[in-house]
């Protein structure tokens, strides 16, 4: 902690600053009063240099939000920011304080921890991270400066790659390169993390906790990628209890290491809480907490008296000298616990004498999160070239040297966008101090190397490669950009040997974002029934983030989840539940109504103009657009004259008016009559089952066709493959089949064609070697394209005969396509979408979602311009252009959580009219602009 400067803000909203925490790669924490509950808080500020860049913004408001979903746990509440903050101020969120040291401050000042705070350490951490990694995200924000130590437990203050960054610098032409200091296994082969990869970053940061030195560390820096690709860690000083647990998190393969759930369970099955409930910490480290405390709330004490003196000055017009007065006494309360700053620790091998890190170690600067917007310690001060002569530092936590974190990997690296000319200069917020006319950021120093520039040819050296610029060059909204390099983390000729990859390759590329970040988590959950209409923001979109959502649903936590969801005409989107159907305009995303008759309905279909149709368990409902009340009702019994012991339908599809559904009855079949001398047979109980077409219209059955029963006495389910001109083709789902069907299908499906005026039966065939459950769709033409293996396949209907293959890759089988104009859109397992000619098969694009591989396909749909195709799974939605397969935007949301209560797993879904996507996750539903 250290007194403010001359250029520091002395306000933010509602808080008083009092005093710099620390300094961080892209941010300063300032301890804060807050004047309406005259408690501490931590302001977290973006660094003016940075904060000029778009990129930097979106991804500290990305980062931002991530941390306020994840509230609860090890996760502190995030207390405010701006809701919006204009381009000439400086983003700032703000956050409880709890005062914590950092893990790499715990270590300087004690050494390693014992096995059961290492123990209750990983359990915490590992609890967090289960919970992101069940979206299918990837966390990104473990570090030793990153991870706090409070005396209940672990908190995390880095929320993504930007959080946990070692360094941040200001390209020409407004981008932001990121330097990093971890790296894992897959990143050296140049593959994108996955969940695995925190799982990597944990073993390390344990065994850096109950050693004192970072596995895989030791040796020439130039060797990193290397041991870490190759090397097996040497473990032999983690405690044996925690050794096998920490190797496992350190396999080279991926797939090799436990889940986040898997590392918390075997550390503490009773919850992180529950084993630290008794104390956790060592007793220094815990007198150091508790010291810490003591010394903010002397300090937040003396705000509040010089405020109060402020006050008083301002009413007897006293004005200057009382803002004087306000300042030293804080600098007072600050100077009077002093202790002098200490030294920078340096991790000391095995064997090494007591004193080598002061003998043999240069200082480097920490490695340390950007937005925290949760909540800080009062950790280290901002890394300067110099000593600062014009503050005063407060307690054994001083002011340390710089450290140097050379860049580790490159995970992208946009195409230069255009900034504001140079010489602009980045704007403060209201009422802060202009900066000091000195000051200046210092300069990349010598030996400490750029970011590559982008270019498909920009690699790692030693054959670590680099990934290839995946954006499209957009122009971003004109702010100004710094007028030369800038780099936060000034120079050093030390190298810290907690960040990996710490001299890795001079000339190695960190995280570049351009006019858009990469990587963003996007999403603000809305926590009303009916939400105001999001922001809008002016300009283009910026590659790589999803655009502004127009509005965000959020459904009552009080009413059960959403069971299907529709759209009515463009104008509501109509949910479906166990307790009712609920509307919500597609406009404003507020909800119009609510009908309790249409429980756990199947479908909602549009009736012409003036109703909205629902199919229900109990019956066919017919309800007004206008208020949801129910105009008409169809019981079962009645929707089939000739059927009036129908089961509840199972709805299959619709086209225009007319819906097709199954049904199924049971008939009692009586015995013949016997023969001569024996006696009569028992009747029988059948089902017989029928597909029905239904016009809503008219609300009159139009004819019914039998089809083959199901399994048991429950009504067959069957998938709509084709409508087109003059009939509609079936198939009946795998799970419903008959296991006399089942026999006789030999492992292949069966597809059904049916006349669409009559119902007449015209076709029953297989498909080359086509599955029952395999992806299938037919088109208007006459063509079935499905999944065969690992191919796709294109079969002439109803002849069967082949019309084109396209080979996929082992393992990875195709999901259902989506058909447009001569395009045929596609998606597998390896989460990877393409376009193909539907005549032809000859492949015209095809490109990744980045997401992590898991059990199914992404879902893929069209926009209804047909220019934006969106794929959406379980951790993510990815937007590219239809034409040329530009990837445009991805979308991510942890969701909305109660904090005691599971992490929001449901997949992403994705509904889309007019000019508007509607994603839905969960209870969650976003609007967002498409082309």
């Amino acid at each position: 902690m250290e007194a403010l400067r001359q250029d520091d803000p002395r306000r933010f909203g509602p808080y008083t600053v009092l005093a710099r925490l620390r300094g961080t790669a892209g941010s300063v924490q300032y301890l804060a009063r807050d004047a309406a509950s005259e408690e501490a808080v931590v302001v977290t500020a973006a660094r003016p240099e940075l904060a000029a860049l778009p990129a930097f913004r979106r991804r500290f408001q990305a980062e931002a939000r991530t941390a306020d979903r994840l509230t609860g746990g090890w996760v502190q509440p995030q207390l405010g920011g701006p809701d919006t903050a204009a381009d000439e101020e400086l983003p700032w969120t703000a956050g409880t304080y709890v005062p914590a040291l950092t893990l790499a401050e715990a270590i300087d000042a004690t050494g390693p921890l014992p096995e059961r705070s290492v123990r209750i350490l990983g359990a915490g951490l590992a609890e967090t991270l289960s919970r992101v990694h069940a979206t299918g995200t990837v966390f990104q924000g473990l570090a030793p400066r990153t991870v706090l130590l409070a005396e209940d437990g672990p908190r995390l203050t880095a929320f993504g790659p930007l959080g946990a960054a070692a360094a941040a610098e200001a390209r020409p032409g407004g981008q932001l390169s990121v330097r990093l200091g971890y790296l894992t296994p897959e990143q050296v082969a140049g593959e994108e993390p996955g969940p695995a990869s925190d799982l990597f970053v944990l073993g390390l940061l344990l065994a850096y906790a109950a050693t004192g030195t970072t596995p895989l560390a030791d040796g020439p820096a130039a060797e990193g990628a290397e041991r870490i690709a190759r090397t097996a860690p040497e473990l032999g000083a983690v405690p044996e209890e925690l050794r096998d647990l920490i190797a496992r998190c350190l396999e080279k393969a991926p797939a090799d290491r436990p889940s986040a759930g898997t590392v918390a369970a075997e550390l503490a099955l009773e919850g992180a809480a529950g084993l630290a409930k008794d104390g956790w910490l060592p007793e220094a480290l815990a007198a150091a907490v508790a010291e810490q405390g003591v010394r903010a709330r002397k300090t937040v004490a003396a705000g509040a008296l010089a405020g109060a003196a402020d006050g008083a000055a301002v009413e007897a017009g006293a004005g200057a000298p009382a803002e004087a007065a306000d300042g030293a006494a804080i600098e007072a309360a600050i100077e009077a616990e002093a202790d002098g700053p200490a030294r920078e620790p340096v991790d000391i091998p095995p064997g090494a004498p007591a004193n080598a890190s002061a003998a043999g170690s240069a200082p480097t600067p920490p490695q340390a999160p950007i937005p925290a917007p949760t909540q800080a310690s009062a950790p280290l001060p901002t890394p300067a070239p110099a000593p600062d002569t014009q503050t005063a530092q407060l307690g054994d936590i001083g002011r340390h040297a710089p450290r140097v974190d050379r860049p580790t990997t490159q995970l992208s690296v946009p195409q230069e966008l255009t900034g504001q000319p140079a010489g602009a200069a980045p704007a403060l917020p209201a009422g802060a101090t202009p900066a000091h006319p000195s000051s200046s950021v210092p300069a990349l120093p010598p030996g400490a190397t750029p970011a590559l520039p982008a270019g498909p040819s920009a690699g790692m050296p030693g054959g670590v490669p680099a990934v290839p610029p995946p954006m499209v060059p957009v122009a971003p909204h004109p702010l100004p950009v710094p007028t030369r390099r800038t780099s936060i983390a000034p120079s050093s000729p030390a190298v810290d040997r907690r960040a990996l990859l710490i001299g890795l390759a001079a000339g190695a590329a960190g995280l570049v974002v351009g006019g858009g970040g990469v990587l963003a988590l996007g999403g603000a959950g809305g926590d009303t029934d009916g939400p105001e209409p999001a922001p809008s923001r002016s300009g283009p979109t910026v590659a790589g983030l999803p655009p502004q959502p127009g509005w965000v649903y959020t459904h009552p936590a009080a009413e059960p989840a959403p069971l299907t969801a529709a759209v009515w005409n463009e104008r509501l989107l109509v949910l479906t539940g166990k307790s009712g159907a609920t509307a919500v305009d597609l406009r404003t995303g507020r909800r119009v109504w609510q009908n309790a008759d249409a429980a756990e309905g199947q479908a909602a279909l549009p009736v012409g103009k003036d109703l909205c149709f629902v199919a229900t368990p109990s019956g066919f409902l017919w309800l007004s657009p206008k208020d949801g009340k129910t105009v008409h009702r169809v019981e079962h019994a009645d929707l089939s004259p000739r059927t009036p012991k129908l089961s509840a339908p199972e709805f299959v599809g619709a086209s225009g008016p007319v819906i097709w559904f199954t049904g199924s009855e049971k008939d009692t079949v009586k015995a013949p009559p016997p023969k001569k001398g024996k006696k009569r047979g028992k009747d029988r109980q059948v089902v017989r089952a029928y597909l029905f077409a239904y016009d809503l219209v008219r609300r009159e059955q139009l004819w019914r066709t039998p089809v083959p029963a199901g399994r048991g006495p429950a009504t067959p389910v069957h998938r709509l493959i084709a409508v087109r001109e003059d009939d509609l083709v079936i198939r009946q789902s795998p799970a419903t089949l008959a296991p006399g069907d089942v026999r006789a299908a030999k492992g292949k499906a069966v597809f059904r064609s049916f006349d669409r005026r009559t119902g007449k039966a015209l076709w029953s065939k297989q498909f080359g070697t086509v599955a029952p459950d395999a992806a299938v769709l037919g088109d208007d033409r006459g063509l079935l394209y499905a999944a065969v293996g690992d191919d796709l396949q294109a079969f002439e209907t109803p002849a069967g005969k082949p019309k084109w293959t396209l080979n996929g890759t082992g393992g990875t089988p195709y999901g259902t396509p989506v058909a447009t104009g001569a395009v045929l859109h596609t998606t597998n397992r390896n989460q990877e979408v393409g376009a193909v000619e539907r005549e032809t098969g000859r492949l015209r694009w095809r490109r990744s979602t980045e997401a992590a591989i898991g059990t199914a396909a992404p879902a893929v749909t069209l926009s209804t311009t047909g220019r934006t195709l969106l794929a959406a799974d379980g951790s993510q939605v990815t937007a590219f252009a239809a034409e040329d397969g530009r990837r445009l935007w991805k979308f991510q949301d942890i969701g909305a959580q109660d904090p005691k209560g599971p992490t929001v797993t449901a997949p992403y879904r994705v509904l889309t009219t007019a000019r508007t996507a509607v994603v839905q996750r969960g209870r969650i539903f976003y609007a967002f602009p498409v082309a």
